[in-house]
């Protein structure tokens, strides 16, 4: 017999969701229960799985919507700042007194040439009185050109200060559209998780062959042991697992399930291919990957009250992008007279990722705490918490707009975690060969 939990790419999201999302989602406050549910007696957290696509698909439709709607607003704004705008208005009538003040400069340009010309043109039995006006005309002529100098300075300022409140509202109107732009393209990434979750559970689902169902062992656990809570790129963690058979009965065969996911600092994009998570044993020393199904077929038989630890390392590329990343951790048995069971959820490691060249987390003294205390999982941060949506809605702030993209984000963040939550499918079969 065999206990398989799959774990799809709308985990890896959750990781850096903040968990006050969780109170708008009535859905999610039994989706943990939910997941533990074991065998085939409901299939409820496909329902959920399906609610949480068509959360998402629901977001994206919505900022597809706000897009499409923005994109007519920055047409009509891009269109009245090139007339009807009031800035534009005020460029406008500012060229044209710049215009002016360039016409009356060279005007004056013109009358002082023509006054030095003709006091250097004049005859030489010209008078002393004929010499003094032609004088005085020059100078006056210079005087009217320095104060049309100025004129034309300020004009010049004043088109200048208006081209540019002209251009920061164009480029307001267009960061407003690009917000609306990302909104869609973080949409997405929520629909294209939910999806990939429902799919990969909906075919776990279909694979479960007919059989008597596994049962829940809350006498068997697995336990980490010095996972640092800040793991840097480029470097090799090792930690172990301690896998104890707290029960009165023998286990025959008994494997670990362990898994890393994790996200770059947005949440939006799955980082898992930059780690390498490898284990070994007393009795098979050498460095061994996961199978398949990340199992850890290494722990062997237990007796009642025995334990197995087993030996873990993590390697992260060092080209792993700064983020946030969760290990997995679960137990499942399986005897030769077809008894099968497991712990109840799987528990949840969290941990920073830090960029190469960074310092390493602190390791703890003793066994690390499960994310949730004993089963299930909880995406990162408290109940309390903000939502994340600073960054868009001051974005829109700037520029005096509505923010329809901050309920999007709400709504996506939602999906996800209602996919994160009830995609720990229990998967149950009855041939042991499986395992």
């Amino acid at each position: 017999m065999m206990i398989r939990r799959v774990l799809a790419t709308a985990v890896a999201l959750a990781v850096t969701t903040p968990a006050a999302l969780l109170s708008a989602s009535p859905a999610y406050a039994d989706a943990k229960a939910t997941a533990q549910t074991p065998g085939r007696q409901s299939n409820p957290a496909i329902d959920k799985l399906k609610a949480a696509t068509a959360e998402a698909q629901k977001a994206y439709d919505k900022a597809s919507q706000a897009k499409a709607d923005g994109a007519v607003e920055l047409a009509k704004t891009l269109g009245e700042l090139d007339g009807a705008h009031p800035l534009a208005v005020a460029l406008a009538a500012a060229k044209r007194a710049a215009k002016d003040a360039a016409t009356t400069k060279k005007n004056a340009d013109q009358t002082v040439t023509d006054a030095k010309t003709a006091l250097d043109t004049l005859a030489e039995n010209a008078t002393e009185e004929e010499r003094g006006a032609a004088a005085t005309t020059l100078s006056k002529a210079e005087a009217a050109e320095a104060a049309a100098a100025t004129a034309k300075a300020a004009t010049d300022a004043t088109v200048a200060e208006a081209q540019k409140k002209v251009d920061d509202a164009r480029g307001a109107a267009i960061r407003t559209h690009g917000v609306l732009d990302k909104a869609v393209d973080d949409a997405r990434a929520v629909k294209v998780a939910a999806d990939a979750a429902l799919a990969k559970a909906t075919k776990e689902a279909e694979e479960e062959e007919e059989g008597e169902d596994c049962e829940v062992e809350s006498g068997l656990t697995a336990e980490v042991n010095g996972l640092p809570d800040k793991l840097v790129a480029g470097t090799t963690t090792t930690f172990s697992v301690r896998v104890t058979n707290g029960s009165d009965r023998h286990m025959d065969e008994v494997i670990a399930y362990t898994g890393v996911h994790a996200t770059d600092s947005t949440g939006l994009k799955d980082t898992s291919r930059f780690f390498r998570l490898q284990w070994s044993t007393t009795s098979s020393t050498q460095w061994q990957n996961l199978n398949k199904d990340s199992y850890i077929d290494g722990v062997g038989a237990l007796k009642a009250g025995a334990h197995a630890d087993v030996k873990l390392r993590l390697t992260l590329d060092k080209t792993t992008p700064a983020g946030n990343g969760v290990l997995f951790i679960a137990a499942d048995f399986y005897n030769k007279d077809g008894v099968c069971g497991g712990t109840p959820g799987a528990d949840m490691y969290e941990f920073d990722i830090n960029a190469a060249g960074d310092k390493p987390g602190t390791t703890p003294s003793q066994s690390a705490k499960p994310a949730t205390g004993s089963t299930g999982i909880t995406p990162q941060g408290s109940s309390s918490g903000a939502p994340a949506t600073t960054g868009m809605n001051d974005s829109l702030a700037t520029t005096g707009s509505s923010s329809p993209t901050a309920s999007i984000a709400l709504a996506g963040g939602a999906a996800v975690l209602l996919g994160a939550a009830a995609v720990f499918v229990v998967r149950r079969r009855k041939t042991g060969g499986d395992a």
